[in-house]
């Protein structure tokens, strides 16, 4: 890889089984959450935030109610981020509603060392505090850094620390599949 050169190990999902995972991971947050109306699905910037909306679409057909969704952008709560860092782009946060006494699902494409998912822990606390916050994510790679683990998954991966997991969505890259790099 220091070439900067990448192929394609391995095609995890493609589009109709992202919709499946999704469809799954709608149903599992139902069955933990009975009372849809104190929900928050949060997407965390960039690829977490149209799963969020699908999860929330996919809800509301189950459901028949419609359930509060917004976005997080952690740049600023990141442990990588320093004042020295090159001019960071912040495209700040949507939180639809307050947080207070609502069960928060935090919602990501991927799951990692867990930084990322403890950035967004860190950031949501400036919005309220909410009864419970879970979290979502489509892929769990393994690796964890920190003691995090997602309460809802999508697939679980297994890889090696130095192969790359792509996620494209549709309303991102105008594609859509999960593949592994190496």
């Amino acid at each position: 890889m220091g070439s900067g050169k990448t192929k394609l190990k391995a095609r995890i999902l493609d589009s109709t089984a992202m919709q499946r995972a999704l469809n799954r991971i709608a149903h599992e947050i139902l069955e933990r959450n009975a009372n849809v109306d104190e929900l928050v699905l949060i997407g965390v910037r960039a690829r977490g935030v149209p799963l969020a909306h699908r999860l929330a679409q996919i809800i509301k057909h189950i459901e028949g109610k419609t359930v509060s969704t917004g976005s997080l952008d952690i740049t600023l709560y990141q442990d990588c981020f320093t004042p020295l860092a090159a001019h960071p782009i912040v495209r700040g946060a949507q939180i639809p509603c307050s947080l207070s006494n609502k069960t928060v699902i935090l919602v990501d494409d991927l799951l990692y060392t867990g930084r990322t998912a403890r950035a967004a822990l860190d950031a949501l606390v400036d919005f309220g505090r909410p009864k419970m916050i879970q979290l979502a994510v489509l892929i769990d790679r393994g690796h964890r850094e920190l003691p995090i683990h997602a309460d809802y998954v999508g697939k679980n991966v297994p890889t090696a620390s130095n192969e790359i997991v792509d996620v494209r969505v549709k309303e991102i890259d105008n594609e859509e599949h999960v593949v592994i790099l190496e």
